[in-house]
């Protein structure tokens, strides 16, 4: 008898059991039979059906987190210290950049900050070398990370090349209290920094404001974090700073020339681009979430998304398409 125009509904349900391996169709001297459609359909591979299920699961995953970053947290005001100005809602990159290229020229202040046993440590005494500072907070856990370990790697290829005794590096926990001396103890023992030139400092809530000032470095709480500038300040051996370095990565003519140029005495050709040409080369901005379009800036969880969907998509199309083609062979009477 020739087939019907419909599936028979033992044939989908065995087929839906199939594909999310509830069924063993290969087992034997059990009393399950396939169903006649899954009888019909070339066998899945078990590795298939597991990345099917992975993408699915990756699938699911990532519209639960694009669910989460459309719905717009409220904003916290986070005062870091005892002035409120920087206590904003958004970072602006031309307004940050600008601020920051004006701390080209000032002298870095002797200010008073606790390394990671606890001990006050006064800037001045980094003079005499050149001194790398970077400013980070260890909540981070998007960009700074990556930034850290970027500056580690450009940090030893300078040390193989000029030596540890020849410059310094320091980074400034800025979120403060929770930036404490313990807390950036833990971050560079997870990281595995231990070089003998760096070290990490601790500033207290009151001077916090006038050092970033210093440094020119902008930063601005979030609901979910803060925005920053992805910043490293090259100060000389005097306590001047005289070039501000932008971006997750680092490579010999950011870092390293400079360093060598200073230790050498010779002259250092100022940095002459604008911020345009800085933003297409470098990602100057370290930022968690926007409060002004109320998402998240990189949104990962897309990739993963229109991953999936491509795959479910064509595997759905497998399926019909040779679902046809059976049906066609059924229906067709041979000759």
């Amino acid at each position: 008898m020739a087939p019907g125009p419909g599936t028979d509904p033992q044939d989908r349900d065995g087929l839906f059991l199939f594909l999310s391996g509830s069924i063993d169709p290969g087992a034997a001297g059990g009393d399950y039979r396939r169903p006649p459609l899954i009888r019909r359909f070339v066998v899945i591979p078990a590795f298939l059906r597991i990345a099917l299920a992975t993408v699915a699961f990756l699938a699911a995953d990532a519209l639960l987190a694009a669910d989460a970053a459309d719905e717009k947290p409220k904003l916290t005001a986070r005062p870091q210290g005892v002035k409120t100005e920087l206590a904003l809602t958004t970072l602006d990159e031309k307004t940050a950049f600008e601020r920051s290229q004006s701390a080209i020229g000032k002298q870095v202040g002797n200010f008073v900050l606790l390394d990671r046993q606890g001990k006050p440590v006064e800037l001045s005494r980094y003079r005499g070398k050149p001194l790398l500072v970077s400013f980070i907070y260890t909540a981070c856990f998007q960009v700074c990370p990556t930034t850290t370990r970027n500056l580690q790697k450009a940090v030893q290829n300078t040390v193989s090349v000029l030596g540890a005794d020849r410059f310094n590096v320091i980074s400034i926990g800025f979120n403060q209290p929770f930036d404490s001396p313990q807390a950036l103890k833990d971050f560079s023992v997870q990281y595995g920094i231990s070089l003998p030139n760096w070290e990490f400092l601790s500033p207290s809530p009151a001077i916090l404001d006038d050092l970033t000032a210093n440094f020119g470095f902008s930063y601005v709480a979030t609901a979910a974090g803060f925005d920053h500038l992805n910043q490293v300040t090259m100060v000389d051996a005097e306590g001047q700073i005289f070039r501000q370095v932008y971006g997750e990565k680092f490579n010999a003519s950011d870092l390293a020339e400079p360093l060598k140029a200073m230790i050498a005495g010779a002259a250092i050709p100022p940095e002459t681009d604008t911020l345009k040409e800085i933003m297409e080369r470098v990602r100057i901005l370290c930022s968690v979430y926007d409060p002004v379009t109320g998402r998240y800036r990189t949104n990962y969880s897309v990739y993963f998304m229109i991953a999936g969907f491509l795959t479910f998509t064509g595997f759905t199309i497998y399926l019909c398409v040779h679902f046809w083609k059976n049906r066609r062979r059924r229906v067709i009477p041979s000759a």
